[in-house]
């Protein structure tokens, strides 16, 4: 019997130690954002090795417009058909895709950076982002390939917009 409590005991504070971490909500271990100013100094240390001519959001993007491209710019709830490269600012790429009918994304669905972002061009654009952490992804992260709390760069040809 004391063996049977012992190890009943045991599995409560397993189970326990492993489900603190974790939100109630969404099942999803906690963490704490960092803020959008939190990636400024490593944002500038790449816009200066990149040579980029930035514009800073209000939102705390930074982006170049290289091309405004023609016609309508994309809204919040628009299909976006694009290619892209997206890169860690160690300048590893973390994402890519040359093949834009592999896309077709809901603008919505996407990082608040590509929400911020994409609507200042045109379907035939392409524009530079520079996203801070906080509007990319977070202190998650991204899979193994985006650690948690990476500010990261992204260069996006809108192909077009449905």
């Amino acid at each position: 019997m004391k063996k049977l409590l012992l190890a009943a005991a045991f599995m409560v504070g397993i189970v326990y130690f492993l489900s603190c971490n974790k939100s109630s909500t969404t099942g999803f271990y906690s963490c704490t954002p960092e803020p959008v100013t939190a990636d400024t100094a490593a944002m500038n240390a790449f816009v200066k090795a990149d040579s980029l001519t930035i514009t800073k959001d209000s939102s705390g993007i930074y982006y170049q417009i290289v091309d405004t491209g023609n016609g309508a710019s994309p809204l919040l709830t628009s299909k976006v058909y694009v290619s892209y490269v997206g890169r860690l600012m160690t300048g590893y790429i973390f994402d890519s895709t040359t093949n834009v009918a592999n896309t077709g994304f809901v603008l919505n669905q996407l990082i608040q950076g590509w929400q911020v972002g994409l609507p200042k061009i045109k379907a035939g654009g392409r524009i530079k982002l520079l996203i801070p952490s906080a509007l990319a992804y977070g202190c998650q992260g991204s899979g193994t390939t985006v650690p948690p709390n990476s500010a990261i760069f992204f260069d996006i040809t809108l192909a077009y917009i449905q």
